[in-house]
């Protein structure tokens, strides 16, 4: 029997991922700090992939890929992995994590739209509305939990804005990138393309800002490696994976909107792990965030 939604549980399954990734590498940033963790868990996640498609697919890298393909998956591992990551990561600071990642939530209709500009992609009422619902629901918690510190976001610097946009259409565009590339092909082996451009591209950026001491540095640190491990495997790896299958087995906006949930599913390890405190507002919005996840299933 065929299995019902396979893009969306994809994309359910990557949010799960993507939160095991979110609370290891930033346990790890803490001790080597997020350049170092960038690189090396793209390193990681080929060492990965590499062993996984010599496995199932016999070929240990994507030799058999159509030009086409190393075009379109190459150009979304830049977009989404080096210059969104670093947009994300530069905004985390000026910006704070909290306020960065509201902006993160404009990533499903950034790429609905996009989907709908390069893959003409339409979406029914009931996606608009699950799509509205859930957003909401995660812009809710997480603007609650901004407030929980400083509370000053009325005038947030302009360049912390753009940095925030930049991190969301990195992530947007690398995904329709990656659909428009990956067109029959293996979503493991269309990672693999991702991850090799995307590491290659911090290479290059290690090399030319020295920032090669400190990946070393990283490297030794026995902790922060752990770390770096575990989420190198849920996230290039497993993660990034499955976020390809689901833009192949369903729109990309609403893969994306799935996806989106994260901040949401971190509530309860930061509970356990973090001991921090849940307000019945950040439940309220988990609830729409859930309930908004459901209706893109029906």
């Amino acid at each position: 029997m065929p299995l019902s939604h396979p893009g969306e549980l994809a994309a359910l399954a990557t949010a799960f991922c993507w939160t095991v990734t979110a609370l290891a590498f930033a346990s790890a940033g803490r001790l080597v700090g997020s350049l170092a963790v960038n690189i090396i868990r793209l390193a990681l996640g080929l060492v990965f992939l590499t062993i996984f498609c010599a496995a199932t697919r016999g070929l240990p890298l994507p030799t058999d890929a159509s030009p086409s393909a190393w075009l379109f998956l190459a150009l979304s591992g830049v977009v989404g992995f080096l210059v969104g990551d670093l947009c994300l990561f530069r905004a985390f600071v000026v910006l704070g994590v909290r306020l960065s990642m509201l902006l993160m939530a404009l990533v499903p209709p950034l790429t609905a739209l996009l989907g709908f500009v390069a893959l003409g992609e339409d979406l029914s009422a009931v996606d608009v509305a699950a799509m509205g619902l859930t957003v909401g629901g995660v812009a809710w918690v997480i603007m609650e939990r901004r407030a929980d510190g400083d509370g000053r976001i009325e005038r947030p610097p302009l360049s912390g804005l753009l940095l925030g946009l930049g991190g969301a259409l990195g992530q947007a565009g690398g995904l329709v990138l990656s659909k428009l590339g990956m067109r029959g092909y293996d979503p493991f082996a269309a990672t693999q393309i991702r991850v090799i451009a995307g590491a290659a591209g911090f290479a290059i950026l290690c090399t030319a800002v020295g920032w090669w001491p400190r990946v070393k540095e990283a490297l030794a640190h026995a902790a922060a490696m752990k770390r770096i491990t575990l989420g190198a495997f849920f996230g290039p790896f497993l993660g990034v994976s499955l976020s390809l299958a689901a833009v192949k087995y369903t729109e990309a906006g609403v893969a994306a909107t799935i996806m989106a949930i994260v901040p949401v599913l971190v509530i309860p390890p930061s509970i356990l792990i973090f001991k921090e405190k849940v307000t019945p507002r950040a439940v309220a919005g988990a609830v729409l965030a859930v309930a908004g996840v459901g209706l893109l299933f029906l």
